[in-house]
């Protein structure tokens, strides 16, 4: 077992051991007085981890409610959002109360924008059940709901009282939802830790569970670092946003529903590193993008793709800013102009 505080305005550990679902319970109780608990999840955790996580809730003297929506992107809505606060109201959960997150980086991140808006807020539990949100969404903060305008572009930071980071849950992950999150994995390596990318060089997707414990605590550890110095985003912690920009674009232009985040980050990160890093560094991070069987690139025109990235919540008045790893390790902070990003990308 591994637990990793971190340090923000509200301070909270994130627990890595297998086999900590089960025993949430525990977890949780020790963080809260309360003894009532609203467990929101989707229709494919419901099955698998639902009644492990109530039972061992319960087990602790929690009384527990849940809501269910179908899985997916697209229930990242204001539909959905105001379904969750009605489910909170006739649950008649109070600002003294609990909210449980389970699931993936779609429930976490409405889960906890419903838990930051709720009667002014109300303090929530992540357990991410994914790669993606076990390494990412999960820790940090951040929490938001898509709009037609364009995705988390309405949300709030909410920090958890727990993470509860179960590896077992990674084993019935369909392939393609690990390989989702190994985008991320890989950006964390560009970003802040050569060693991390040198490390997933050596596995591929079949092999990566063998290591799957030291991905999951050292990607948490390098998003505490730049969180505890940026909780708000402002600075430094916009390196994680290292292939975000054209990776949320390509989301955007597949409606949020055959390209998944991981997708997006992965051909985003190749894509803007093909154009202004060395081309060492990019043959290497595309050699490795591949090995988790994910895409290193797209053919939709460059001029399809640039009216989202105007819109993306990384841009600040007329200028827009962009991540580029020119070393492995490095990231860098880039502001320009939007009509020099858009150059920038179509040369």
């Amino acid at each position: 077992m591994k637990r990793i505080r971190i340090n923000t305005t509200q301070p909270y550990d994130v627990v890595i051991e297998r086999g900590s679902l089960k025993k949430c319970g525990e977890y949780v109780a020790s963080i809260t007085s309360s003894r009532t608990a609203a467990i929101i999840t989707d229709d494919i955790v419901e099955k698998l981890y639902l009644g492990d996580v109530r039972r061992s809730l319960e087990e602790n003297g929690f009384k527990c409610t849940s809501y269910v929506f179908p899985n997916g992107e697209q229930s990242k809505s204001i539909e959905n959002l105001s379904k969750i606060y009605d489910f909170l109201c006739e649950s008649e959960i109070t600002r003294s109360d609990i909210i449980i997150a389970l699931g993936g980086g779609v429930v976490g991140d409405i889960s906890g924008f419903a838990a930051a808006s709720y009667l002014r807020g109300v303090d929530y539990v992540q357990i991410p059940t994914t790669l993606l949100a076990q390494v990412d969404s999960s820790v940090g903060g951040k929490t938001a709901i898509d709009i037609p305008g364009g995705k988390n572009l309405v949300g709030a930071f909410k920090q958890p009282s727990i993470v509860i980071s179960d590896s077992d849950t990674l084993k019935t992950l369909p392939p393609e939802t690990l390989a989702d999150g190994m985008g991320e994995v890989i950006k964390y390596g560009m970003i802040r830790d050569e060693a991390l990318f040198e490390l997933l060089e050596k596995y591929d997707l079949d092999t990566c569970d063998s290591i799957m414990d030291e991905i999951v605590a050292n990607c948490v550890d390098i998003k505490r670092v730049v969180v505890e110095h940026d909780t708000l985003d402002k600075g430094e912690r916009m390196i994680l946003n290292f292939g975000h920009t054209l990776g949320h674009a390509l989301e955007g232009w597949h409606h949020y529903t055959d390209f998944t985040h991981g997708m997006g980050v992965a051909a985003g990160m190749c894509i803007i590193t093909d154009k202004l890093a060395p081309p060492e560094i990019a043959e290497r991070l595309k050699n490795c993008v591949q090995r988790y069987k994910l895409p290193t690139g797209t053919d939709i025109p460059m001029s399809e793709l640039l009216p989202f990235c105007s819109k993306d919540k990384k841009r600040e008045s007329g200028s827009i800013n962009y991540i580029i790893c020119k070393t492995i390790g490095n990231a860098e902070i880039v502001k320009v102009a939007v009509p020099e990003f858009a150059r920038l990308m179509e040369g």
